[in-house]
């Protein structure tokens, strides 16, 4: 039978491809042209006859057009091969086959334009398959789904393939979907098992908006989680967060500096009943670090240092913060005496602990200890959990691990010379450098003496150098003449003519170049090497360089803010304790001394007033926070502007929530809409919902309605 195929046909059958919507009147032309000769004639014949009705019917979308034109052609003599849903559908089935997402995207319009959704198994697999995508633009076309599904039919939707979807978004670092997938995941209370969730969270916290993100949505699961706690659901157990999804967002608000959020995140654990770990306990003296809480990290410290020997590198970070912060409230005695407690910790320390003893868990308290309502954290300093995909990689700044023992790097020693010789005392620094070099607690192992001496005379100390090398010699350990002939030769240098004779004087006294005559030591005064002196480890110039450079270099950071963290560190314990009359005499106190408050100094009032519910004098605060901003004082972190706009939101005091909105925007800040949506309907969802401005009676709620109504736009409240 020869088939007549015409110019017609062929744009057709291209037609058919590119727009399926019109399948019905495409496909019916298409066969009418398809017929044989002699069929032809007869179809051309019967024309203009009366049409009958097709058994084709449309669910939805009815097109008149299309069906009077199917209609006026019989379907016995067209050989329909079925109806345009099923075509459709195999159309969409064969293009998720053969992973052709374009062509599938395209066919899941058509067929959701003309009959709706198909099943929820083909729902499934094209989300799946755009899932499997590493284009953005169509994890972004997965998520059009899920929307539209959610408003028409949510009955489709099933956690695992949500789940699935919110782990590619992020693994594509879209922080921002992936979170709107996760929030509808646990409104549905469907929320997936914490080993996923903590995949999600792991590629979230890369970015710091997605750090931002995965905090706020793991203190809604906590709040959540309470919820569910307080009315005995079941739903309690499959919310419960666990102590690796707290590990990772702490160790991201630790990366990024998010030192107030992660004080949040940390006082949740307790609140919910996780146990912190080795990494949580670590990670947690960070963020003290951060916020300048010396007195909490000393807390955990008694544990610390009970710690089998194995843990001791582990650890190496919980010290470094310590110190650090004992540096940063000058106090150099408690670090004096920090460096010394690490020198001894490989006698003291068990080589391995008996199980029961290694698995005991302790209780730290969070704040005051006088509290009655403190909270406890529960602790198990031996506890890494072995599938932990957290590794912490904090700067070695100040302790290091080296041979087996804990020891300090040039910075450390630095800041230490530095403090004895602020305050005078070479006496103290020789007998703990004395000390450090008998146990080998640096890294200059056995030359510590020799080498600090050395760069004393490199920057010109040469008073403190004379110091040391009298204060060795009183404490029975003199030095060698490398040194002796080191500063001898500063001293001519320097035409310090009076102070090289009595060094030489005391030279001879030690049995130094005593056959040799003054006049000789004079005209050819350079360094003679001592042959007889040995070093377990020698001591390069380059090496005595670095530790010369830490000095110059500390003289340089060389900024005294201890003043500052006392200040800051009493009005926290009074904002812990809600004694807020004594937080904020210590704050006029600094005020009055010309004392710059800090951005923690704002953080610990704010959070004292807001426990308390007292956000009109957080208001009064917003001023003082504004005029050091403006003076250029000040810079705000993203944090302390999202507490402050959450606080003022509860409160209704819109104007000056947009007022921080538009400090946000000004810097370039990410903000969560959905959060301070959330606060808005639960709070003030019908505020002035049928009051018009024309309607308002004073000024002041005149000006107040039209702040609501800008907010409900920005935020995009319905």
């Amino acid at each position: 039978m020869a088939l007549i195929v015409t110019k017609e046909f062929l744009m057709l059958n291209h037609f058919i491809k590119r727009r399926p919507l019109c399948f019905c009147v495409a496909s019916a032309i298409r066969r009418t042209i398809l017929i044989s000769n002699y069929d032809r004639e007869s179809v051309l014949s019967r024309k203009f006859e009366k049409p009958v009705v097709s058994s084709v019917r449309y669910e939805q979308h009815q097109i008149s057009s299309t069906r009077d034109f199917c209609a006026s052609v019989q379907p016995e003599g067209l050989c329909w091969e079925g109806s345009s849903h099923a075509i459709m559908l195999k159309r969409l089935k064969k293009a998720l086959k053969e992973h052709q997402v374009n062509e599938a995207w395209e066919s899941f319009i058509d067929f959701k334009r003309l009959h709706g959704f198909p099943e929820d198994f083909v729902i499934r697999k094209l989300i799946t398959e755009l899932c499997y995508s590493s284009d953005p633009h169509w994890l972004l076309k997965a998520c059009d789904i899920v929307l539209v599904i959610l408003k028409e039919r949510s009955d489709l939707l099933q956690s695992d393939i949500l789940a699935k979807l919110s782990l590619s978004l992020a693994r594509s670092q879209m922080p921002k979907p992936a979170t709107m997938i996760l929030r509808i995941l646990l409104e549905k209370e469907n929320l997936p098992p914490m080993n996923v969730l903590c995949l999600v969270v792991l590629h979230m916290v890369k970015t710091e908006v997605g750090t931002h993100l995965a905090s706020n949505f793991l203190v809604q699961i906590c709040h959540c989680f309470q919820r569910s706690s307080v009315n005995k659901s079941i739903h309690a157990k499959l919310v419960k967060p666990n102590t690796m999804i707290f590990n990772l967002v702490l160790d991201a608000c630790v990366r990024f500096k998010l030192s107030f959020k992660g004080q949040q995140i940390m006082e949740l654990m307790p609140q919910t009943g996780v146990v912190a770990d080795a990494h949580s306990i670590i990670i947690i003296a960070q963020i003290h670090e951060l916020n300048g809480q010396r007195d909490e990290i000393q807390k955990y410290k008694s544990h610390i240092d009970q710690v089998s020997a194995p843990f001791m590198q582990h650890y190496r970070h919980f010290y470094d913060s310590l110190l650090s912060l004992h540096f940063k409230f000058n106090d150099i005695e408690a670090a004096t005496e920090l460096v010394l407690q690490m020198c001894n910790y490989h006698e003291s320390l068990p080589i391995q602990r008996d199980r029961k003893i290694s698995q005991r868990s302790y209780l730290v308290p969070i704040g005051s200890h006088n509290l009655k309502s403190g909270l406890n954290m529960q602790i198990l300093p031996e506890l890494l959990l072995c599938d932990s995909v957290l590794k912490i990689e904090g700067k070695q700044e100040l302790v290091l691990y080296w041979n087996g023992k804990l020891a300090l790097s040039n910075r450390a020693l630095a800041k230490l010379i530095n403090g004895y010789r602020r305050g005078r005392d070479t006496c103290k620094l020789s007998e703990i450098l004395l000390k450090m070099q008998k146990e080998l607690c640096s890294l200059r192992g056995s030359c510590l003496c020799s080498d600090v001496i050395d760069a004393c005379i490199n920057l010109g100390w040469l008073e403190t150098a004379h110091d040391l090398l009298d204060d060795m010699d009183a404490a029975g350990a003199p030095m060698g003449l490398t040194a002796f002939m080191s500063l001898l030769e500063a001293y001519y240098r320097g035409k310090m003519f009076r102070e090289a004779k009595a060094l030489l004087k005391q030279m001879r006294k030690a049995g130094f170049l005593s056959s040799i005559p003054d006049e000789m030591i004079v005209s050819k005064c350079q360094p003679i090497l001592d042959t007889s002196s040995t070093c377990t480890n020698v001591s390069s110039a380059t090496s005595i360089s670095d530790l010369a450079n830490a000095l110059v270099q500390e003289m340089r950071d060389e900024k005294d803010a201890s003043v500052v963290y006392q200040f800051n560190s009493s009005i926290n314990f009074f904002c812990k304790a809600k004694m807020m009359d004594d937080a904020l005499k210590t704050y006029r106190r600094m005020q009055e001394m010309k004392i710059q408050p800090t951005e923690q100094t704002f953080t610990y009032l704010l959070y004292g007033y807001s426990s308390l519910g007292m956000i009109r004098t957080i208001t009064i605060l917003w001023g003082d926070i504004k005029r050091d901003m403006e003076s250029g004082n000040l810079v705000v972190s993203r944090d302390l502007y999202e507490y402050l706009l959450l606080n003022f939101l509860r409160g209704g005091y819109f104007e000056r929530v947009m007022e921080v909105i538009d400090f946000m925007k000004e810097h370039g800040m990410y903000t969560d809409k959905w959060l301070y949506r959330s606060e808005f309907v639960k709070l003030h969802k019908n505020l002035y919902r049928n009051l018009k401005a024309s309607e308002a009676r004073t000024e002041a709620q005149r000006k107040r309605l039209k702040c609501v109504e800008k907010f409900r736009k920005w935020a995009g409240v319905d």
